[in-house]
């Protein structure tokens, strides 16, 4: 067998292994196989449910290979399937079947000893040779594995001859247990695991229908140390000798863990020194159900080190993370196609605010304030507005304001919690002020006497005025008593004041005081000063009439205001200063009788010590005769005191007191 066979083998696997990286298995199957994704150089072509890479003929070369790289260091597992059969109808044949993983895969045909592979090939090569160089004949049944540069430019260098301990091998012949040459196809497993004593190197195991051909670990020497990607295929040639070449029923798999999505975009809020901050595993159940199964590393993008502290990482601009997801049971292989797109989010900029809003008639300390007429963003479209009583509440998005369209409240303020589309926010504080009812400083409550009429004017620097009599003037005349209400506007608000027309109260006369020919008015209520007046004509300032006539007169009381005066009518009795009680029938006692039609008259005669000695009543006709029990008294001086009442309305109180003389003969 020639050395090409082994690379092309090596080819083939690497590129199966890439495509299962991408999360699925890539196949040469059908009827006719299907080719898409796949270019087919040379010689090859489709034959039913086959590839056929070389017809039976001499010096031909054909490939196949995916047209998408492969990356294959992040998978620990990787498994290709494939049946392969090559016949003639001579018994010279050659030259084998190749399946590689290859940096630099074929392009054109590539003739002679190396299987179709390319020359200089780099990558990992499985060659499946029926045709030895070294002594020039065919017949032979071996597996060759290479993985490093094989230079494949004569019939010396190829896979056949490629001997790096630790990275080649080469089988006995197999041609008598396991011919390669015949119609029947034979069926090739080939799997690969990260050597756990070497990561970098591949255990690798070949079995041939079932029979393992090979199980060791391969390092990849030389340029294939450096590979990121390669391409994958199969290639076979044939020279002076030669067979049909074929693969059917391709299959490789290379599951890496399966990806929910395989970028995300995250816009995240700055702080007020532009840094914005983000847990990055938080995102995690975004690529995958069960994160939790899987170990997840970051990177910047570029950068081959891994993000120390992903659970708090900082950036002031767009910023490009790749994640790596590693199964740690390394049954799937792992994910490096995830993408983190992080941005930062725009700002949200708000200004302070005030409200002014109209008193609450009932409730005057209060007003009614649309919270949303608040303009604290110059950039409204696309802000949600959230409203709270307090910068506590807006940080902790507590005790949220529902009817900011009505809202009720003394002076003080609110907050308004300013939100972008990226969940971005700021807090604008609004102060409430209340504006106050403007009153009338000059309206004022008035006291009038009730037959009267007044003025109320409630002043000028009013938009306007509606009275409650109708009136739209600043002031209303000819009020009389009464209660009454002003509408006072005053920008936008309008104030209620109320004012009241009193009628004024009148004195009354408490009592009168009568001392011989002298009177003494007492009067208490209304507005002093009082005047006082016996004919409502003539007016005095002192309560203090002299000279009075006996008998009945009136007297008058009016207050400041000069109301219509009250008035009472008094009697001034007959006054006795001297009794001679000796039975001649001449002021033999003092009798104040005329005065029993007054209410609660009471006679009292006291000595000079204030003893009263004598009370008159009805029983003794309101009259003393001098005497005390039958006894006459002592000649002397004595006081005596009348009291009562007016038959008038208001039963004004009268007293009369003086001395009377007595004068008893023995």
């Amino acid at each position: 067998m020639r050395i090409n066979i082994l690379l092309c083998f090596l080819i083939i696997f690497s590129g199966l292994f890439f495509n299962r990286v991408k999360s699925q298995t890539y196949q040469l199957t059908g009827n006719p196989v299907n080719t898409t994704g796949w270019t087919m150089v040379g010689s090859t072509l489709i034959n039913t449910d086959f590839v056929q890479l070389t017809p039976d003929t001499n010096d031909q070369s054909g490939s196949i290979r995916l047209n998408e790289p492969i990356n294959l260091k992040y998978c620990d597992k990787w498994r290709v399937e494939f049946d392969f059969r090559m016949d003639s109808n001579q018994t010279y044949n050659g030259d084998g079947i190749a399946f590689w993983y290859l940096a630099n895969p074929p392009i054109a045909s590539v003739l002679g000893s190396g299987l179709g592979v390319s020359q200089n090939a780099i990558g990992f090569i499985t060659a499946f040779d029926t045709y030895n160089n070294d002594i020039g004949s065919s017949g032979m049944s071996k597996v060759h594995v290479a993985y490093g540069q094989v230079q494949n430019t004569t019939d010396t260098n190829n896979v056949e001859f490629y001997n790096v301990p630790g990275s080649s091998f080469h089988s006995t012949d197999l041609n008598v247990t396991h011919p390669f040459q015949g119609t029947i196809y034979k069926h090739v497993e080939v799997s690969g695991e990260v050597d756990p004593a070497a990561p970098a190197n591949w255990i690798v195991k070949i079995t041939l229908d079932g029979a393992l051909i090979v199980n060791q670990s391969f390092a990849p020497s030389g340029a294939a140390a450096a590979m990121t990607v390669g391409y994958f295929g199969f290639s076979a040639s044939t020279g002076g000798a030669r067979s049909k070449h074929s693969i059917k029923n391709v299959k490789v798999y290379v599951d890496k863990i399966p990806l929910l999505q395989t970028a995300i975009t995250k816009s995240i809020c700055p702080d007020l020194a532009g840094m914005a901050t983000i847990d990055l595993t938080t995102l995690n159940p975004q690529f995958t159900t069960t994160p939790s199964n899987y170990i997840f590393t970051y990177y910047i993008t570029g950068s081959g080190t891994p993000i120390p502290n992903p659970t708090n990482f900082q950036y002031s601009s767009a910023t490009n993370i790749s994640v790596v997801i590693k199964d740690p049971t390394s049954v799937l292989c792992d994910n490096n196609d995830a993408t983190i797109a992080l941005k930062v989010a725009p700002t949200v900029t708000v200004n302070e605010a005030t409200l002014r809003s109209c008193f609450i008639e009932t409730s005057p300390a209060t007003a009614l304030f649309n919270l949303t007429t608040a303009i604290v963003t110059g950039t409204p479209g696309g802000m949600t507005k959230t409203y709270y009583p307090s910068l506590t509440d807006a940080q902790n998005g507590t005790n949220q304001i529902t009817t900011p369209n009505a809202y009720i409240a003394p002076n003080g303020v609110v907050y308004i919690k300013v939100t972008n589309s990226e969940g971005c926010y700021a807090i604008a504080k609004v102060t409430l002020i209340v504006l106050a009812p403007v009153l009338s400083t000059v309206l004022k409550d008035k006291i009038i006497c009730i037959e009267d009429k007044t003025t109320l004017d409630a002043g000028p620097g009013f938009a306007s005025y509606l009275w409650s009599t109708g009136a739209t003037t600043q002031a209303i005349t000819n009020v009389g008593v009464g209660v009454y209400s002003v509408k006072l506007k005053t920008g936008e608000c309008v104030a209620i004041q109320n004012v009241k027309v009193y009628p004024a109260e009148q004195p009354v006369i408490t009592n009168v005081n009568i001392s011989s020919s002298t009177i003494t008015v007492n009067a208490i209520g209304g507005t002093p000063p009082y005047q006082y007046s016996l004919d409502n004509i003539n007016w005095q300032n002192s309560n203090v009439f002299t000279n009075l006539p006996r008998g009945e007169c009136n007297i008058f009381v009016k207050d400041a205001y000069d109301c219509e005066p009250i008035d009472v009518t008094i009697t001034i009795p007959n006054l006795i200063n001297v009794i001679t009680p000796n039975g001649d029938g001449v002021n033999d006692e003092i009798d104040y009788s005329a005065l029993s039609g007054k209410q609660n008259l009471v006679f009292s005669i006291y000595d000079r010590y204030g003893a009263k000695i004598h009370q008159g009543d009805k029983s003794n006709k309101y009259a003393w005769d001098g005497t005390i029990g039958g006894r006459k008294v002592s000649t002397g001086n004595y006081w005596f005191s009348v009291t009562w009442s007016e038959n008038d309305k208001k039963n004004t109180p009268s007293k009369y007191s003086g001395w009377i003389l007595v004068k008893n003969r023995d």
